[in-house]
């Protein structure tokens, strides 16, 4: 499937590791937020905000196989951190598992608490596949 990536509309400053816009036809896969817990329900990486990301980007790959998708089919990926200064561990590790030459829209929030203390991030995301 061809999506197509914009990184530099007119007008607007070119992005820097995303793409402002990416569209495509197709089928619409929504990817609740993932946090980094284990497949026996334990949070992986107490602290290590690379660990928690990793774990996280595997279970959103799990996610999108059991829709018949990949990383290749993301279109979007939203951010919940609860510390900013985290980005760079975060997406080091995003960037083995997307195309870094077609990165996804993407937004990146620092948030006051999520579901548990332990937890430094949740990601969700957007992933379109072709009709058929």
């Amino acid at each position: 499937m061809a999506l197509t990536h914009i990184s530099a509309p007119d007008g607007v400053f070119p992005s820097d590791g995303y793409s402002h816009v990416v569209t495509g036809p197709g089928r619409v896969i929504a990817l609740a937020g993932q946090m980094p817990f284990s497949p026996d329900g334990e949070i992986v990486g107490e602290g290590d905000p690379a660990r928690q990301a990793r774990q996280v980007f595997e279970n959103m790959g799990r996610c999108l196989a059991a829709a018949g998708a990949s990383f290749d089919d993301i279109v979007r990926l939203n951010y919940y951190l609860t510390d900013i200064s985290q980005v760079p561990a975060i997406l080091a590790v995003r960037d083995e598992f997307i195309d870094t030459t077609r990165p996804p829209a993407s937004t990146v929030v620092q948030v006051v608490a999520l579901f548990r203390p332990e937890l430094l991030m949740e990601i969700d995301g957007l992933a379109i596949l072709p009709e058929g």
